[in-house]
């Protein structure tokens, strides 16, 4: 048995905690996340893996659309080898036009057994519009950007002579 805690990415404090059989897959997860946040689960969703500051990672998507041998998919991940230690995180979003993004950690392993899933903690509801997204890239080429001066010349070229 793992006890899940499921963050709403919003102002409000949004969270479901989920007690759930870790033998299950990542897809068994996605439909109880999201019937426990109001959602039929009929949505595109995407896991990504995180490290301990919650940068994103690796997708598991919802439905493979790779080549073959890249069938990575939440019908193929399991819980308990996605999320094998305590503290260990995901990040969900549900509805990619939405974009309904939530926090996922891990916080008790336990050898209960559990039948189904329990929510046993329910704080807060879900705003009827998915917050606002801002999108922040890495300047990854700061002020050496190589190719910044090459083209500045074609402001002052004459297409209309060429």
């Amino acid at each position: 048995m793992y006890k899940v805690r499921v963050i709403l990415d919003t102002k409000e404090d949004v969270i479901r905690t989920l007690l759930i059989d870790e033998a299950k897959s990542l897809e068994y997860l996605h439909f109880e996340i999201a019937k426990s946040f109001g959602f039929d689960g009929q949505e595109m969703a995407s896991f990504y893996r995180t490290d301990e500051e919650w940068n994103q990672g690796e997708e598991i998507p919802l439905f493979n659309m790779a080549e073959a041998g890249e069938e990575i998919s939440m019908a193929t991940c399991v819980i308990n080898e996605t999320l094998p230690f305590a503290n260990d995180k995901l990040i969900y979003v549900y509805d990619f036009l939405q974009m309904w993004t939530f926090y996922v950690e891990l916080v008790e392993l336990s050898n209960e057994v559990v039948t189904g899933t329990k929510t046993v903690l329910s704080v807060g509801k879900i705003p009827d519009e998915a917050p606002e997204k801002e999108f922040v890239a890495d300047d990854l080429l700061g002020e050496d950007d190589e190719f910044k001066d090459d083209f500045e010349s074609l402001d002052d070229f004459d297409f209309d002579n060429y």
